[in-house]
């Protein structure tokens, strides 16, 4: 069963919102290429609120995530997207399906 996740919630700029939607579908291949990530999603929950959503089996696979190149090209590609930081939780999963 995963027990660990990570919760990043991203606030695009006012007019940065499609190119924000299309970096997050381009991050893809990199996350398929991480063997320690068991689940990926990017998701849009608002106009400008946009987030990614990962599980991993240990706390090292969250870890390793964090030092990536999805966490690499994000902080790079922020000061023109974002309207503010990343907010980066991580969580631990209470249960799963």
């Amino acid at each position: 069963m995963v027990k660990f996740g990570l919760l990043v919630r991203l606030e695009a700029k006012p007019g940065k919102q499609e190119e924000l939607a299309e970096f997050l579908k381009s991050a893809l291949p990199l996350a398929l290429q991480e063997l320690f990530t068991i689940n990926w999603f990017a998701y849009q929950a608002g106009p400008n609120t946009f987030g990614i959503f990962d599980t991993f089996d240990t706390e090292e696979g969250r870890s390793q995530h964090l030092k990536g190149p999805i966490a690499e090209a994000l902080l790079a590609h922020a000061p023109g997207l974002l309207a503010s930081g990343p907010v980066i939780e991580p969580v631990e999963l209470l249960a799963s399906k």
